[in-house]
């Protein structure tokens, strides 16, 4: 089976999106407000750039349907 090329760029992003929550518990265990605020910037960020994906997604499946 072969991906396609939308479903590497989700792995890619998720992947993003796991290691923001990485980055978020390690400066939670540190202490690290500046660091947590910067992780969780980055943790958006990344879920604002698979917002498109997953929209386009379901208005796809409501055109196949009319």
């Amino acid at each position: 089976m072969r991906l396609s090329d939308r479903t590497y760029v989700l792995i890619g992003w998720w992947l993003f999106v796991a290691s923001a929550v990485f980055f978020m518990l390690a400066a939670w265990r540190a202490r690290d407000l500046i660091a947590l605020i910067g992780a969780a910037a980055f943790m958006s960020a990344n879920i604002s750039f698979l917002i498109p994906f997953y929209r386009r997604s379901s208005q796809d499946d409501r055109e196949r349907e009319d």
